[in-house]
């Protein structure tokens, strides 16, 4: 029910006024248009070429161009709460906004329709996933479509599409088939290394001849080449769920963040893509894009790039340690050495006995090292990433029981292993050199090593080191105790210092200079049901074969069971076995590969929910193209570098900030193979990045904590009630769980879709999360009927509006507006915009009558923000075109000008006079005025004038002595 009636008066009103704008007028209105705007392709944009070409459309290579996009959205089977358009009606706004400026704009929405929800829904209900996904885009889409959002619909795409995956397994083939060429600085075919090997220009690992190599052995030297590739890895073992999960799935208590399972540390064969080799042009292309400095930030500290040294150790008769330090300069410093757990020289550095003397709180307890290792290996197994990179102050580790050997000073130093050293950055070793690092630091004081000071505190601690409260860290420091033989640091800053003893392990070989990244190469698989095959098969020996383009897609088989192997969730030790694997007569199959007929067994992983979102806007390009991912001419067009955007990429992409560094560094990955291999002509996929806020809404809770019906808490004497319970309100986010969620058809059923979109975008800044407050809703709706009448009448259904010149107030207020909002729409400033238009709005209610001329300006004024009411006032004043694409309105500069401007003028601080001048007036001519009017020569009195300061036109500031 509208707040601004009750039923009664209501009823009278809708009889009184039948043309009133109200909830069921701007249902009808709103319908009527949608359905306009479908039948008649309204926002379809075409292409330059191709399926989508539009020859009434003209020479549609030399028109500007706008391509906006939204983040794919996941269709919850829940269906939308307000929260969720926000993004989508913000860059509408702006894709209407570009059309009316003469822009092509491209606009559409896709779905990211793989993934865990519907299959964990499926394992319970045994409803095929693909149902669901398909129920839940059938809803959202009527959602979207009520909210009249101008999407180009023959665009639209979902992952699960066969058609659609087929192009992301293509992709996938790509990868695969390329290697990374470190001296040409890109993606090359692997047929090319391949050609290398066979004509004896590279050296083949190992010396054999490539000829000698068997197929599974030539797998395993390419496999150390390729983009994507499969390897045992250590992984986030997940029993519960039957998968792999990602560091980001994985809470900090290390449990599932769906399904709340214990997860494990385990090592399998997984599919992994090689990110690791686009780091350094991951990091410098970040400088072409038009991003926010924080998502910049996020992305070049998640890569992590850092320089130092690599240093090796050496262990008696096994191989040598390798650690990579960023501190070479404090080698005289490093007592002892970790190595993470998983590390696989763990095994053969381990000694049968302990040695002697060794303490016993070094051995856990063990009667032997090997007994020691595996019980702190299954301890290391439970933990997740994040709790062994917790920054306690206690610090676990075992003895291994055997020792390395310092290559500067040849001190033998013991070697551990600990959870804190993981291998998921550097070599997974480290040397250890606690007097000047915390971690250090804290494990030496616990296991009792030895702390050597190398860098000379300068906060008067002194070099002793058996005082010390923690570890000394210091770039801007001079080296001591530093000196063995031909090398000593001894006096030496840190940069000189890291400079000669790196150079000093290179002369004899075991070290060097080199660069490291926290980035690791991305995990690429899933053991899961609901995602895309990989296009790979495995014949009798095992090698591996890619499925050529024609025998694309490889569709998801039926299966019977969704559900992984049923395991215990506590058993570190059991092993995935897929839903995929268990329908054999998919997996197993007879395929001519070009040597005549034979068995092959699938792949039985599933690629993660991230694929198919790395790379939706090359689709969204060329969603009808059979024969391609995407025309070269309509990319070049859509996406092409140009002077504003030397990188190329999309022109807006909208959304939220918590993509920062996966989805986006895993699209920008994708985007930068098909650029190295000639499939795009954009280095980059994203030109302009917005991260839009989020709507939040108050959580009611009850003495449990648990959340109640927000929507049937009432507040009683600043207090706040439910079913006669009192509840405590917080703030938080929307959603179904916290019963707080408010659907967009509540809102468009009370108000009109309208005035939803003109609400969410006056809230405030688009990027600023903002409380959702229905009760304020209203303010949006009073506006639109204000705008309404200003038009229409309500009794009538007739225009009001005059044939009358508007006089030069009225131009005033119309040109100011229209600049004002213009600005604003370009720089996504809606709530500011909102704000203008009611402004003028309001002026045109207090004159009395409208002319046509000026009604018409604020009709496309407010066009972008609430289309479907401004379409029918559109009609209603004659035109019988959309006006999607009228042009946008241009303020008259004569009309912009104020005629005159309000100088302050100030004596000591205190404002004696208030000037009206004209806006051009310079500083000399104000002084004079301001020095001559009466109030300010009263004010002045006998005081000698010391000072006069004029900022014209708005100050003057008199000093008086």
């Amino acid at each position: 029910m509208s707040e601004t009636t009750t039923p009664a008066s209501g009823a009278a009103e809708a009889a009184s006024e039948p043309f009133r704008y109200g909830a069921a007028l701007a249902a009808e209105i709103e319908s009527r248009w949608q359905d306009l705007w479908e039948k008649e392709g309204t926002f379809d944009a075409p292409n330059p070429v191709g399926p989508l070409a539009d020859a009434s459309a003209g020479d549609v290579a030399a028109k500007p161009h706008s391509f906006i996009m939204d983040m794919f959205p996941y269709p919850s089977g829940a269906g939308l709460h307000v929260g969720h358009p926000l993004g989508y009606i913000a860059t509408d706004v702006y894709a209407r906004y570009q059309r009316m400026t003469g822009h092509n704009v491209l606009h559409t929405l896709g779905y990211d329709a793989f993934g865990l929800p519907a299959e964990q829904h499926a394992v319970a209900t045994g409803e095929h996933p693909r149902i669901t996904t398909e129920a839940a885009i059938a809803n959202m889409r009527r959602q979207l479509r009520r909210l009249g959002l101008g999407h180009d619909s023959r665009r639209s795409i979902a992952t699960i599409d066969p058609e659609y995956y087929r192009w992301t397994q293509w992709i996938f083939l790509q990868i695969f088939n390329s290697w990374y060429d470190q001296e040409a600085g890109r993606a090359r075919p692997i047929a090319e290394l391949v050609a290398q090997f066979a004509a004896g220009e590279r050296e083949v690992p190992g010396g054999r001849a490539w000829s000698e190599l068997s197929a599974v052995e030539r797998d395993e030297v390419l496999g150390e080449y390729r983009l994507a590739y499969a390897k045992e890895v250590p992984v986030n073992w997940c029993p519960g769920l039957g998968t792999v999960l990602a560091n980001e799935e994985v809470t900090a208590d290390g449990r599932s963040e769906r399904g709340n399972f214990p997860v494990f540390k385990s090592k399998l064969r997984q599919w992994m893509m090689r990110i690791t080799a686009y780091s350094d042009r991951l990091i410098a292309d970040l400088d072409l894009l038009d991003w926010p400095e924080a998502i910049k930030l996020q992305q070049r500290n998640w890569i992590g790039r850092s320089e130092g040294a690599r240093v090796d150790f050496a262990v008696p008769g096994g191989e040598a340690i390798t650690v990579f330090t960023t501190r070479p300069d404090t080698l005289f410093g490093a007592t002892y050495m970790v190595l993470a757990p998983e590390h696989a020289l763990v095994d053969t550095i381990v000694p049968a006995a302990w040695p002697d003397g060794v303490p016993a709180d070094w051995t856990g307890g063990a009667a032997t090292p090997a007994e020691a290792v595996a019980a702190y290996r299954a301890e290391a197994a439970a933990k997740s990433d994040v709790e062994r990179q917790v920054d306690a102050k206690i610090k676990t580790g075992v003895f291994t029981g055997a020792h390395a050997t310092n290559p500067v000073s040849g001190e033998q130093v013991p070697v551990f292993i600990a959870d804190y050293v993981l291998m998921g950055y550097g070599t997974g070793a480290i040397m250890a050199v606690p007097a000047h690092d915390h971690r250090d630091f804290a494990f030496a004081r616990a296991f009792g090593l030895p702390i050597r000071c190398v860098v000379e505190p300068t906060d008067g601690r002194g070099e002793d080191t058996s005082g010390w409260d923690d570890a000394f860290a210091s770039y801007d420091a001079a080296i001591v105790n530093s000196a063995h033989g031909d090398l000593s640091l001894n006096g030496l800053g840190v940069v000189e210092a890291k400079a000669r003893v790196t150079d000093w392990l290179a002369a004899r070989g075991i070290g060097e200079g080199t660069v490291n990244y926290r980035l690791r190469d991305w995990l690429f698989s899933r053991q899961r049901y609901w995602g895309e095959p990989f296009p790979i098969v495995y014949d009798e020996d095992g090698a591996m074969h890619a499925l050529p383009e024609s025998m694309l897609p490889v569709e998801v088989p039926e299966v019977e069971d969704y559900s992984p192997h049923t395991y215990d969730p506590n058993d570190a030790a059991s092993t995935p076995k897929t839903p995929l694997s268990r329908n054999e007569d998919w997996v197993t199959v007879e395929l001519d590969l070009g040597d005549g007929p034979k068995k092959y067994r699938r792949e039985t992983n599933t690629m993660p929910n991230w694929a198919g979102s790395c790379w939706y806007e090359l689709r969204y390009i060329d969603p009808a193209d059979a024969a391609k991912i995407v025309d070269p001419a309509n990319e070049a067009y859509w996406m092409g570098p140009t002077a504003d955007k030397p990188a190329g990429g999309v022109d807006l992409y909208v959304g939220g900030a918590e993509h920062a560094v996966l989805h986006l560094l895993y699209a920008r990955f994708w985007h930068k193979v098909l650029f190295d291999l000639g499939h795009v002509s954009s280095v980059e996929p994203f030109h302009k990045l917005f991260n839009q806020g989020m709507i939040t809404a108050d959580v009611y809770r009850d003495e449990r904590g648990f959340p109640v019906p927000a929507a049937e808490v009432e507040e009683v004497d600043g207090g706040y009630v439910w079913n006669g319970e009192a509840v405590k309100r917080e703030a938080g986010k929307m959603g179904k769980s916290l019963k707080n969620a408010v659907a967009p058809d509540e809102i468009a059923d009370e108000y009109g879709a309208d005035t939803l979109r003109l609400y969410e975008m006056s809230m405030g800044p688009l990027d600023v999360s903002r409380p959702w407050d229905t009760r304020a809703v209203v303010g949006s709706y009073r506006f639109l009927q204000r705008l309404w009448r200003n038009v229409v009448s309500e009794t009538t259904g007739e225009l009001v509006v005059t044939d009358d010149e508007p006089d030069e107030a009225t131009l005033r207020a119309l040109h100011k507006a229209i600049d004002g909002i213009r600005g604003d729409m370009a720089g996504l400033r809606f709530n500011t915009a909102v704000a203008k238009a009611i402004e003028l709005n309001n002026f045109l209610v207090k004159r009395g009558s409208t002319p046509r001329s000026v009604a018409e300006q604020i009709v496309l004024l407010v066009a972008p923000l609430a289309p479907h009411v401004a379409e029918e006032l559109w009609q209603r004043l004659g035109h019988r075109e959309s006006l999607a694409f009228a042009d946008y309105p241009v303020a008259d500069p004569a009309y912009v000008v104020d005629e005159s401007v309000t100088c302050v003028v100030q004596i000591k601080g205190k404002v004696k006079a208030r000037l009206e001048v004209p806006p051009t007036i310079t500083d000399a001519d104000l002084e004079a005025l301001a020095l001559a009017d009466p109030a300010v020569v009263a004010a002045i009195g006998d005081a000698a004038v010391r000072k006069v300061i004029a900022r014209a036109p708005k100050l003057v500031n008199i000093v008086t002595g």
